[in-house]
């Protein structure tokens, strides 16, 4: 091993760059071969330890990343500080409402507001707000901003007076493209400079994100990942993000993919085999032979797919392969050279032979992967394309015996929505083209998706507009139903617009079943549409493939159609990959990116708001887009101690933050809806539930607002109730919720496995805290979640290995003790919990707190992440 002593007192060296010498830090003077063995993830964080801390601080987190090395696991916790965080709107503004919400408490207490500013660049994309609305239409992109400008004119207005107020707070418009797509193409450098200590510095593009798949721009070499807004508003205001040394997974990538696999099918596989191995909370990292085949593109794909796989990276080293990506995309080729030149002197630069060492490996082929898609219901249930009608057959669905139907030839599982959507699958120009020119050969043939089937395109960038027309390919699109609708999440994440009517009358008459098929990453029931709880995830192509069939059971080994005689199949349509080259070297030209960015930007109706130039924000009482939120007050104190609780909530596996939190429409005949209505609002035009983030009266009303999740308390309840255990009631959550406060007794959720999956959603967490809960027993928990549980103050416990909600049995009556005093809890501590059965028999078990760092429980004991951000900027 090295001198540790060195690593400690060792300030930089430099490296010279066109005439300048920048100061960096030296990994492979500092580790000689040693930095051979370290995953590159290790060494940028090794390399962000070494910039960033110094003394006693330094010489333990460099001495516990290089012991990582002995066992490949490390129980150690150590400070990362970010470049820059990213976020888009709907989780913008909540974390900006805490923030105008905590000026007005600095204020009220005699001190100045304007203290209360990001230490760190923060980007806004405006992306996750806009529907489908307008579908097959060429005007259906202009009438859908314009939708979107309307209904939430409000939450824009309040985001433009953060971007006055708060120095450092960049929004880029709707319009401008989705904020992974943004990152990639106009955000990242991969390697930055900056003034620091009078020095000129050159260092790695570090950064964060408030959205799981922040992890995107790992594809091009950038260390980032997803966390929640509270954890983001801590690193915001300067404080470095906490976190225990991970395990690296390292999965190695042999040959080269098959003509027909596209990089969505490797994403597939990679989630499936990652998501078997259980990598939640681990770093991912790709390496071998095969990773030097793929292109910048094919690696943001799979690494877009971390948090479905359930990891926090699936990191790509830079390579040729980046610096082609940044040409193409029109960075300067100062900044390309400035890429290779730095990553090859500090050992960041990926080399296709060497093998790091990592916690455990597992390889996978390349030339063994086929077309896949994901499906019914979570992303890692992979399937061959041909298979989708053989896993829908097995459900069982009988169509009503009704003499007739809202559509006559409607099959029994009819595509509802055919949607290229998703950063995911939309920022390869590669996997655009592809659906293009599959386009225009079914146009040649006169083939066009029945009329029940609706049809989008909203790709992740303005450029994909101008290159798909100089590929003459806009047109092929446009002529079979997918138009662009616009430059935004959409259907994703649950924008989706309204269903076709026959399609919406045939459900609600047993008819038929819908399936939606989508480009996107996460296919969880009622997250694409709250009526459509089956949906599959594929390729951009295969989705124009489906949309052409109609029937989701299609078997793709039989005929789509005749034409002048002859049957065209599927793989009549699909391009060869000879052709897909030749169609992206007419299409792609590299000053697109920046030209049609920068025009977007100028978006009319964004400039046209009128906002607020204050510095604190001028609240309205009468508003159901904006209330301050009665958590941001210093007087909200820890919820750790030894108590009694009653269980809110009982629910099984995978509950995802859309369950918890849902994103997608309001349903007009919802207590949500009644409550809107009553404040002034129109029942057939509420918007979405992400629209009223700032509005915390809504969002605890629409907390476990989700068809598809089944309370045990009260299995046949409506949708958003519970029992009242005291009384035996069934009553709205919320009101079970006031009527536990009034009483002074606590509450508590329990959870099966991977409670808390999907969306890095903070209002997930936070609406949990403004129901009473105080602590979450799970069989296990997504990551993210369990980050924002803690910044609300409620602690995660996770049940002993083979104890599950439904194995616990529960009964009315039953109460959960918990011994989690403030002063005993520390990371990974052993918790008492007791269920006190109503017979008055006590089982005994010991929960696991899923607390991973010193700076976890000072947030717990403190009561979550704003009241300790308000105590550090009290006036005395």
């Amino acid at each position: 091993m090295h001198n540790i002593e060195k690593l400690t007192h060792y300030a930089h060296g430099y490296l010279s760059f066109k005439g300048h010498d920048y100061a960096i830090i030296e990994l492979p003077k500092l580790l000689g071969e040693t930095l051979h063995k370290l995953p590159y993830v290790l060494r940028l964080l090794l390399e962000n330890i070494m910039r960033n801390t110094t003394g006693e601080e330094r010489k333990r987190s460099a001495q516990a990343l290089l012991r990582w090395l002995e066992n490949g696991t490390s129980s150690d916790e150590i400070a990362f500080q970010p470049g820059r965080i990213l976020m888009h709107d709907t989780t913008s503004t909540p974390a900006l409402v805490d923030i105008a919400a905590m000026r007005d408490a600095v204020r009220e207490a005699g001190g100045d507001p304007e203290v209360l500013k990001p230490h760190l660049p923060v980007d806004v994309s405006v992306d996750h707000s806009l529907a489908v609305e307008v579908f097959a239409s060429s005007s259906a992109s202009e009438d859908n901003l314009q939708h979107e400008m309307r209904r939430n004119h409000e939450r824009y207005r309040f985001l433009r007076w953060a971007s006055s107020a708060l120095e450092g707070v960049t929004i880029h418009p709707p319009g401008t493209g989705i904020m992974h797509t943004l990152n990639l193409e106009q955000l990242a450098t991969v390697v930055t400079t900056q003034e620091r200590g009078g020095e000129r510095w050159m260092v790695p593009d570090t950064m964060i994100g408030t959205d799981s798949h922040t992890p995107m721009i790992n594809g091009i070499g950038v260390l980032g990942w997803g966390t929640g807004g509270l954890e983001a508003e801590t690193v915001m205001f300067g404080v470095p993000t906490m976190l225990r040394i991970p395990d690296v997974v390292g999965v190695k990538l042999t040959g080269t993919l098959a003509p027909q696999a596209q990089a969505t099918d490797l994403a597939l596989i990679v989630t499936q085999r990652l998501r078997a191995l259980n990598v939640t909370g681990k770093f991912v990292e790709f390496f071998g032979t095969g990773v030097s085949t793929l292109t910048a593109g094919d690696r943001a794909v799979v690494a877009n797919m971390a948090p479905e796989y359930g990891a926090t990276t699936g990191f790509f080293a830079v390579d040729e392969q980046t610096l082609r990506y940044l040409d193409q995309t029109g960075r300067s080729k100062e900044a390309v050279a400035r890429v290779k030149h730095y990553c090859k002197a500090t050992g960041l630069w990926f080399e296709a032979d060497e093998q790091p060492t990592y916690t455990q490996c597992i390889e996978i082929d390349l030339s063994g992967i086929g077309v896949q898609v994901a499906g019914p219901a979570r992303p890692q249930d992979v399937h061959d394309y041909t298979d989708v009608g053989a896993v829908l057959s097995q459900l069982g669905f009988k169509p009503s015996a009704a003499p007739h139907r809202a559509v006559s030839n409607l099959p029994r599982h009819p595509v509802a929505i055919a949607a290229i959507t998703s950063c995911t699958n939309t920022s390869d120009p590669r996997l655009i083209i592809t659906a293009g020119l599959l386009a225009r050969n079914a146009r040649r043939y006169g083939l066009t998706p029945p009329a029940w089937v609706k049809t989008s395109l909203a790709p992740g960038s303005p450029a994909a507009a101008t290159y798909l027309k100089r590929a003459g390919l806009m047109e092929d699109l446009a002529a079979i139903g997918f138009d662009i609708v616009g430059y935004g999440c959409t259907t994703c994440i649950g924008n989706s617009g309204p269903l076709i009517p026959e399609i919406r009358q045939a459900q609600e008459a047993g008819n038929c079943r819908a399936v939606a098929m989508l480009s996107g990453n996460r296919n969880f029931p009622g997250r694409v549409h709250p009526d459509l709880d089956l949906g599959f995830i594929m390729s951009p192509a295969l989705v124009v493939g489906f949309a052409l069939a109609g029937n989701a059971e299609h078997d793709f080994k039989k005929p789509l159609a005749e034409y002048d005689g002859r049957n065209i199949y599927l793989s009549d349509l699909c391009p060869a990959r000879e052709e897909v080259d030749a169609a992206l070297a007419k299409a792609l030209n590299a000053a697109d990116f920046a030209k049609d960015f920068k025009h977007a930007s100028r978006n009319a109706c964004w400039e046209a708001l009128d906002a607020p130039k204050t510095a604190t924000f001028p609240w309205e009482e009468a508003s159901n887009t904006l209330r301050r939120p009665p958590f941001a007050a210093v007087s909200e104190g820890s919820q750790l101690g030894h108590y009694t609780a009653y269980p809110l909530l009982i629910v099984g596996d995978d509950v995802t933050t859309d369950h918890i939190s849902p994103a997608s429409a309001i349903p007009a005949d919802s207590r949500v809806a009644d409550y809107l209505v009553e404040r002034g609002e129109r029942r057939d035009d509420l918007n979405v539930f992400a629209s009223r983030r700032g509005n915390w009266e809504v969002m605890v009303r629409a907390a476990f607002h989700s068809k598809t999740l089944k309370n045990y308390l009260a299995p046949g309840a409506p949708v958003a109730h519970t029992r009242h255990l005291p009384s035996g009631d069934v009553m709205p959550l919320f009101e079970a919720a006031r009527r536990y406060r009034e009483a002074n007794e606590s509450v508590v959720i329990v959870a099966g496995e991977r409670y808390g999956m999907g969306s890095s959603r903070d209002w997930a967490a936070k609406g949990q805290r403004l129901l009473g809960v105080r602590a979450v027993l799970a069989a296990s928990f997504e990551r993210i979640h369990r980050s924002n549980l803690i910044g609300m103050g409620i602690l995660p416990l996770s049940l002993p290995a083979g104890v599950s909600s439904t194995t616990l049995n529960i009964e009315p009556g039953d109460q959960i003790e918990i011994q989690a005093q403030a002063d005993t809890l520390t990371p990974r501590a052993r918790i008492q919990v007791n269920i006190l059965r109503a017979q008055g028999e006590i089982e005994s078990l010991m929960a696991i707190a899923q607390v991973d760092t010193q700076a976890e429980i000072a947030l717990l004991k403190e009561g979550g992440v704003i009241p300790s951000l308000l105590k550090k900027h009290w006036p005395d």
